[in-house]
């Protein structure tokens, strides 16, 4: 016998609703079609479905049969759809998610290039953004989510660790710190600095410097890390950098790695808590993991 889904779906309603007429409510459908519905239904199978009472609807033993069948084979069948759907998500659709410059630059050109090539439908736009921006896109909906930051405490948002970045002191490759393994705050205290993304940089550089009673000499502040290597480079000063941020392979500048004490952030996926990402997000982050993981490995080190 074809099954009618329509009546099928119709026929779940009024037995969970125990009533035809917000069955019909449920369904968009007028009650003497809710009715008819079920009367070609019974008369299909030969059984009655419903007791009917003028103040109650019940399920007979036929109906109970029924309704258990009908809700496993819908669960099947919405699942099967849902299957389907990730799929066909994943050929095309719109993948949107927001990234620090820092990380952008470095480590999202393989990972972009897999996903292409995996995914070639998909469409991708990276927006690249402080970590105030990034954190407010998010909260805003309008990216599905972002790599930057993790705060130290609890927020709004979910985090999936990636990597611990050191902050590095960068110098021209000609410098008198060139010999050095390590510099120490201290150290730094008396030398002319230069910053990177002040409103985050300054006050952590600053906090840190507070703790052992030292005064930093913060002269120079800039926004993009090119700049900073092109001043770093110039000789106007030891710049402090996100270890990811140095140029690999450079030959016309040193890192080193700043101690007493150590400084670093996490870097991390980052969504609302409680949200559900879209295939292609949950695609791409499950190829970014790895990767990075990959890229970090190979690299040369940097201080």
């Amino acid at each position: 016998m074809k099954m009618n889904f329509n009546q099928l779906s119709t026929f779940l309603a009024v037995a969970e609703n125990s009533s035809f007429r917000e069955a019909s409510t449920q369904v968009h459908l007028s009650l003497p079609a809710v009715s008819m519905q079920i009367k070609q239904l019974e008369e299909r199978l030969g059984v009655a479905l419903f007791h009917r009472t003028t103040r109650r609807v019940e399920l007979t033993p036929d109906g109970e049969l029924l309704m258990i069948s009908a809700r496993k084979a819908i669960a099947e069948l919405d699942a099967a759809f849902e299957r389907i759907q990730r799929v066909a998500d994943l050929h095309q659709g719109n993948l949107s998610f927001a990234c620090v410059p820092t990380i952008a630059g470095a480590l999202l050109p393989p990972i972009l290039t897999r996903f292409s090539r995996d995914f070639p439908g998909i469409m991708i736009k990276v927006r690249e953004m402080s970590q105030p921006d990034l954190l407010t896109a998010i909260r805003k909906r309008e990216v599905d989510f972002g790599i930057g930051l993790r705060p130290d405490a609890p927020t709004e948002f979910e985090y999936q660790p990636l990597f611990d970045d050191d902050y590095v002191a960068v110098f021209p490759a000609d410098h008198k710190l060139a010999g050095k393994r390590a510099i120490s705050f201290r150290e730094l205290s008396k030398i002319r600095l230069m910053a990177f993304n002040a409103s985050h940089v300054r006050a952590y550089l600053l906090e840190a410097a507070q703790k052992d009673r030292l005064s930093l000499d913060l002269s120079y502040e800039f926004t993009h890390v090119n700049t900073v290597i092109a001043m770093i480079e110039a000789g106007l000063g030891v710049g402090i950098l996100p270890a990811i941020a140095v140029p690999r392979g450079a030959s016309t500048i040193k890192a080193l790695r700043i101690v007493r004490p150590s400084l670093k952030r996490s870097i991390a996926i980052v969504k609302i808590r409680g949200h559900s990402l879209s295939p292609a997000a949950m695609r791409f982050i499950d190829i970014c993991v790895p990767l990075v993981s990959a890229e970090l490995s190979a690299a040369e080190p940097r201080a």
